[in-house]
């Protein structure tokens, strides 16, 4: 199945076949959807998150598992499963019916500088808080979640390649040097949890605040150096400096999220045809900064 063949009418026929007690209340869009799910609020207490993909469904079922059991430990909200519905001849993949949260993800919002730092903070604290979870068993990394929380030499072979295209653009003889000490690192401690794509499309806020962290399709238990890579990606200045503080890791941990950052910097520069669009110098922007760290 393909996002485009994802429309709000589906999303209204499935709950009305699966949950016909929601079949009166209104289906609407959410402003900016993503691309591993659709996402639409039922009603003005719900919302409905719909995977485009058979890789990407296989988060449902985690998510509806474990969230409940990790929401305790955590002082930030995130998502509260209510019902789960299954595959049918009108989608084919299992789907997830949650406790709408309020806030707007900041990849919606210009934020001014002088809003990091508190930002900044709270998001270490939100980490260390899931990081420090010892009571919830869960899943290694894998499929399920794009290893997200394996060790970063899991992507050594496309980070070359991409590093590789990018001759003349970036400092490729620098990238090569990150990504190979990063790769030479490795996390020696117990296996610890990670969000897996702590990206700015699923950090929420209100009134200026951090209110909420969604997604958590790509968690596992694993290497938290994968969850580091917003140092880069969002945070600048004294904002990372703070985070970086704040999170009082290990070096050898933030070479390999620094080596995280510059694959998907990377990937996705590949991805961007006029690498001097706003786009395409966002991307540039990151891999300088974690070359020159």
């Amino acid at each position: 199945m393909i996002p485009s063949d994802i429309t709000p009418a589906l999303a209204h026929k499935i709950i009305a076949a699966q949950f016909p007690e929601y079949a009166h209340l209104p289906i609407t869009s959410v402003e900016k959807q993503g691309h591993d799910n659709r996402t639409y609020r039922l009603g003005n207490e719900m919302m409905i998150r719909m995977p485009t993909a058979e890789s990407y469904a296989l988060k449902v079922p985690k998510e509806q598992q474990l969230l409940p059991k990790l929401a305790p430990y955590l002082s930030v909200s995130i998502p509260a499963p209510i019902r789960m519905g299954v595959p049918s001849n009108d989608y084919p993949y299992p789907f997830s019916i949650y406790k709408w949260l309020e806030g707007t993800s900041i990849n919606l919002l210009s934020l001014a500088n002088d809003k990091l730092p508190q930002l900044a903070f709270d998001l270490a604290k939100f980490l260390k808080e899931l990081q420090n979870i010892t009571g919830v068993q869960g899943p290694g990394p894998g499929q399920h979640n794009w290893w997200r929380g394996d060790h970063v030499s899991v992507y050594d072979k496309g980070a070359l390649e991409q590093i590789g295209a990018l001759a003349g653009i970036i400092d490729t003889d620098k990238a090569i040097s990150l990504w190979k000490r990063a790769c030479q690192t490795k996390w020696i401690k117990s296996p610890i949890w990670v969000h897996g794509d702590f990206a700015i499309g699923n950090i929420l806020t209100q009134n200026g605040k951090l209110s909420a962290i969604i997604d958590f399709g790509g968690m596992a238990l694993g290497d938290p150096a994968c969850d580091l890579v917003i140092a880069w990606t969002f945070l600048n200045g004294k904002a990372r400096d703070i985070f970086i503080r704040e999170m009082n890791l290990d070096e050898d941990t933030w070479l390999r999220a620094r080596g995280w950052t510059l694959w998907k910097a990377t990937f996705e520069l590949c991805q961007i045809e006029d690498k001097n669009s706003q786009k395409g110098l966002e991307q540039k922007k990151i891999v300088y900064e974690v070359l020159h760290e």
